[in-house]
């Protein structure tokens, strides 16, 4: 208890001290300021540079936040710019899409106008043959439809082949790129005729092959090749492709080469069957 007692007394002297001291330069500062200078110029080497570094972190910290927020927004600009090219992007899509759409539908049109003459119905490709190259298709129209089996199909300005099996919605076409299909041809120009005839061989190259020209016509690269009159379910004048490379066979009497079908048969995705058979027209 007596220890307690004169440790409050100790501090009750601290106190005491300290209480008259600062008295003591209070007093003084009303008359003169040569003893508190020194506290002044001590405390301002402590106290100015510890403010001075105290404002800096202060603007660092602020300039640092600033920096955070400019980049928050351009993080956030930039987002909505990106919305905005997806967006675009998509839209522009859409347009070739429907460009390229339009581009088929007028290319059938032409081609419509151009075989006049015969009746015929619009289909689209639904299937193609699992080999390399399109050797059979299946078109989305079918008896319900009016089309019959042997009707000629047509697209992109040329012959695609004819019509071999025949349901109720639907219609398998085979192609004249097919193996071993036969089909009876002529030179435009000069009713020179020919066979062109399918070949998997060649199914890779995009052709197809072309022969059984006399020894003595005179066939060009470029030659225009159509369905020929002697053809038993071809109907006439229908363009198949173009001729190329064709050279004298080895017997001396025959000549054969190749053909470039009209069709391109990568993208083909419209056709038009025509619904005249070529045994109600002759």
């Amino acid at each position: 208890m007596r220890k307690k007692f004169e440790s409050f007394l100790t501090s009750k002297y601290i106190l005491i001290g300290l209480t008259v001291i600062c008295l003591f330069f209070i007093g003084t500062s009303f008359f003169t300021d040569s003893l508190t200078k020194p506290l002044q110029t001590a405390v301002s080497y402590v106290v100015v540079p510890l403010q001075k570094g105290m404002n800096n972190l202060g603007l660092w910290v602020s300039d640092k936040l600033d920096n955070l927020q400019e980049i928050s927004d351009v993080l956030e600009k930039n987002e909505e710019l990106q919305s905005q090219v997806d967006a675009l992007t998509e839209e522009n899509n859409l347009l070739k899409q429907e460009t390229y759409e339009l581009d088929r539908l007028r290319e059938l049109y032409e081609l419509d106008n151009q075989y006049s003459q015969y009746s015929k119905v619009g289909a689209n490709v639904i299937g193609i043959s699992s080999d390399n190259w399109y050797s059979s298709l299946t078109i989305d129209k079918g008896s319900d439809d009016g089309i019959q089996v042997d009707m000629n199909v047509v697209a992109s300005g040329g012959l695609v082949g004819i019509v071999t099996e025949v349901g109720s919605n639907y219609a398998i076409v085979k192609t004249i790129v097919e193996d071993n299909s036969y089909v009876s041809g002529m030179i435009i120009d000069t009713n020179e005729t020919c066979i062109v005839q399918g070949d998997v061989e060649l199914m890779d190259s995009g052709m197809v092959h072309l022969g059984y020209f006399a020894s003595d016509v005179t066939v060009n690269d470029g030659d225009k090749i159509v369905t020929s009159n002697v053809s038993d379910k071809y109907l006439q004048g229908i363009l198949i492709g173009y001729a190329t490379n064709v050279t004298a066979d080895s017997n001396n009497l025959t000549q054969s080469g190749y053909l470039i079908p009209a069709v391109d048969f990568n993208n083909l995705q419209e056709v038009l069957v025509i619904t005249d058979l070529k045994t109600t027209t002759d």
